[in-house]
């Protein structure tokens, strides 16, 4: 089990950027995955970004070109530049770790992080 730890979430306009940090401790050498989820007021959670142990990056149709998912194994997070954020964007933000441990397979996540774009 991994424990997630997020940051970076706020208030800005629109075209402006944010970057959310997410922190992970515990058995951090379980995980295989990593990324964050947002859910809008009112609409059903969405993947966003998503980074797997080699190192593949993948993302949702409407932030691709505009979000960038990264990670510093050094500290053990995993961050996601936002640029050029639209109203669209605005959503509790949520970091998530699939871990695998002897065969069992866990996706942990954390606490979410408010953004919030104004027009």
């Amino acid at each position: 089990q991994v424990q997630l730890v997020e940051s970076g979430g706020g208030l800005v306009h629109t075209g402006e950027s944010l970057r959310l940090s997410c922190a992970a401790s515990g058995s951090t050498f379980s995980i295989v995955a990593t990324g964050w989820y947002r859910q809008a007021p009112g609409k059903e959670r969405e993947l966003v970004a998503t980074i797997t142990r080699g190192g593949t990056t993948t993302y949702a149709a409407s932030v691709k070109d505009r979000f960038t998912i990264s990670r510093d194994n050094a500290k053990s997070t995993v961050y996601l530049q936002m640029n050029s954020l639209e109203p669209e964007d605005t959503a509790v933000y949520y970091c998530y770790a699939n871990t695998e441990y002897r065969m069992t397979l866990q996706r942990d996540w954390g606490q979410g992080t408010q953004v919030t774009v104004s027009s």
